[in-house]
């Protein structure tokens, strides 16, 4: 079979989208075309956004199975199952080849082998994600992500290894790991942490490593700053899922940290390590003067970016019908707020680099990232993808650096 033939489109997170290169290997084994869509349900829109593609991918690509799985299609199959050429396979089965040959099997429909119309361009990956865990078993009140994956699974050394292995024969020089509460790895012993130590001691080659969004409860961020210390192919930045810098509102989402954990991270830190933010404005009970304890600890620690977006109440969490909801233009005005904060201090961050030579990852039409995750348009010669090379960083252009290799 083809695996042209097969198109995916992933929505939401990073995690999807690395799920969805696994199934496309896995149908283009036994199935001659489909289009697949990992779908999300982290919020009311990605849910309805999810809805709406699968709906225009259908209608344009009539009698091509359309399977729709992931987080929307496990929490709210009925959405999906009603349109013409589309089959819903859960997040429990998406990764089994029997669940999508048995929904084929199952449809009384002939079904073409010819995609009409898929205007998604598939991106030519720089980094390689690997997937070290599944599920979660903390139950923060917001979260609708840990019913859809169910518990926490860490997956064995061996294979992580494997899947590293296999990203430099294929020509990766960076990875990045990742899972839905990937601090929480644990197996056979072993810690994320471990595992970043292991890596880098098995696999040589690999001269960038990262670690995707953690827990900033988990004791680990303290051994990977200390390996971020010790290994210069430790990349120096963290992104960390805060969700709020007040403490009651933390209590009340059930998270495990409070503010004093962000300012004794960042001080064990120090300047040499830069973090991001996912942030939730407008939980319920956040009233303005707790939305200013979040800015104050924004001010105070200073992370160079921060995700934040509107709080969603999802049906089925806690946090659904709590009291004291908070209105959702309320809660946009907090996002452009922070973010702007946030957007100053990445800038004076920047211009403290400026003049100093870098090492970076080349990604597409010559934009590059820096160790810290900021982008940079190269001028000059075209560099090819995945190279690492040296940057010297002459300017600043919006949100990207400005500069030339030496």
């Amino acid at each position: 079979m083809q695996a042209e033939n097969i198109k995916t489109l992933s929505m939401g997170c990073r995690l999807n989208a690395l799920e969805a290169e696994k199934i496309k290997k896995i149908l283009s084994e036994a199935i001659n075309c489909a289009i697949v869509v990992n779908t999300c349900a982290v919020t009311a829109e990605a849910e309805r956004q999810s809805g709406q593609t699968v709906r225009k991918l259908a209608r344009e690509n009539p009698n091509i199975p359309v399977f729709v799985t992931g987080c929307a299609a496990t929490r709210n199959p009925e959405l999906f199952k009603q349109i013409p050429n589309v089959f819903v396979i859960n997040n429990q089965e998406k990764l089994s080849l029997e669940a999508y040959i048995k929904a084929l099997q199952n449809s009384s429909d002939g079904l073409n082998s010819t995609i009409l119309n898929f205007p998604y361009k598939a991106s030519r990956l720089s980094k390689q994600f690997i997937q070290v865990q599944n599920g979660c078993n903390h139950k923060c009140a917001y979260c609708i992500t840990r019913l859809l994956r169910g518990p926490a699974v860490s997956f064995d050394y061996k294979d992580i290894l494997k899947d590293a292995q296999e990203a430099i024969i294929n020509g990766f020089n960076e990875i990045v790991l990742t899972g839905v509460d990937t601090a929480s790895y644990a197996n056979n012993g072993l810690f994320i942490s471990d595992i970043c130590k292991k890596l880098l001691q098995d696999v040589p080659q690999i001269q960038r490593l990262r670690i995707s969004s953690m827990d900033p409860a988990s004791p680990e961020i303290f051994k990977i700053i200390d390996l971020i210390k010790s290994d210069k192919r430790m990349m120096p930045h963290m992104h960390l899922s805060m969700q709020s810098g007040s403490d009651d509102i933390l209590r009340k989402m059930h998270r495990r940290h409070k503010a004093d954990t962000m300012r004794k991270i960042s001080q064990t830190a120090g300047p040499s390590i830069s973090f991001s933010w996912d942030i939730i404005c407008g939980f319920p009970g956040e009233t303005d003067e707790k939305f200013e304890e979040t800015m104050k600890l924004v001010n105070e620690t200073k992370p160079i970016k921060i995700h934040a977006f509107p709080f969603s109440a999802r049906p089925g969490t806690e946090a659904f019908d709590m009291p004291e909801q908070i209105n959702h233009d309320v809660a946009k005005e907090r996002v452009k707020q922070i973010t702007a904060t946030a957007d100053k201090i990445r800038e004076n961050f920047m211009r403290s680099n400026i003049g100093k030579t870098v090492s970076v990852l080349v990604e597409e039409n010559n934009i590059a990232r820096t160790p810290h995750d900021i982008s940079v348009k190269i001028r000059g010669e075209t560099i090819s993808p995945r190279t690492i090379c040296n940057v010297k960083l002459n300017d600043i252009q919006k949100e990207d650096y400005i500069g030339i290799i030496v």
